[in-house]
C-alpha cells in the first residue's frame, strides 16, 4: 500500500498549517504520516512511497530544523529511495525561492522525482514584528495546500508516480 510522508518544521505556525492542510487532504487518498522534522528520520523516509516537505524560509534558506532532518537522514537513505515522488511547500515572508532551491537540490541528490512545482506561500512578513508573529495562512492559500496534498495522495494511490 502506498504511503505519503509529510515532514514539516514550523516556528510561527504557518508551515504547520500548510502541512496539516495537505496531509488531511492526502489522507482521503492514501495512508499519510505527518511528522515534525525533529521527530522524523531515515526510517520514516524508507517506510514511505512518496514525500511532501514543508518548511519556512529563514534568512533566505530552509529552516535549520528542516536542514537538520535532511542532515540526519541523507546518507542513511542515499541510494535506497531513488525514483520516489516528492513535492514541497515553503512558507516565506517575501520570497521563498532559495529555500525551494535548497530542498530541490537535496531531493536531486537522493534522485527523487519532483511531481509538482514548489508551492511557495508568502506571508509578507518583512519586519521583525511580522516575522516573529504567529502566522495565519488564509483560506485561498490553504486551499492550494489542500489541492497539492490531494493530488499527491491520489497520484500515489493510483500508482501514477
Amino acid at each position: 500500500m502506498a504511503r505519503l510522508l509529510v515532514v514539516y518544521h514550523s516556528r510561527t505556525g504557518g508551515a504547520r498549517q500548510m502541512a496539516q492542510a495537505a496531509a488531511c487532504a492526502a489522507e482521503a487518498e492514501v495512508e499519510t504520516a505527518l511528522i515534525a522534522a525533529p521527530e522524523a528520520g531515515p526510517e520514516d523516509l524508507l517506510a514511505a512511497s512518496g514525500y511532501l516537505f514543508c518548511a519556512p524560509e529563514n534568512l533566505a534558506a530552509i529552516s535549520g530544523v528542516m536542514k537538520d532532518f535532511f542532515d540526519r537522514s541523507y546518507y542513511e537513505v542515499l541510494g535506497r529511495i531513488e525514483g520516489r515522488p516528492y513535492a514541497q511547500m515553503v512558507c516565506a515572508g517575501t520570497d521563498g525561492s532559495n529555500a525551494a532551491r535548497q530542498t530541490a537540490r537535496i531531493a536531486t541528490g537522493w534522485r527523487l522525482r519532483e511531481v509538482q512545482p514548489p508551492l511557495v506561500i508568502c506571508t509578507h512578513a518583512d519586519t521583525r514584528e511580522k516575522i516573529m508573529a504567529t502566522k495565519r495562512i488564509g483560506g485561498e492559500d490553504l486551499t492550494r495546500c489542500t489541492e497539492l496534498g490531494a493530488a499527491l495522495g491520489a497520484g500515489l494511490a493510483m500508482g501514477a508516480f
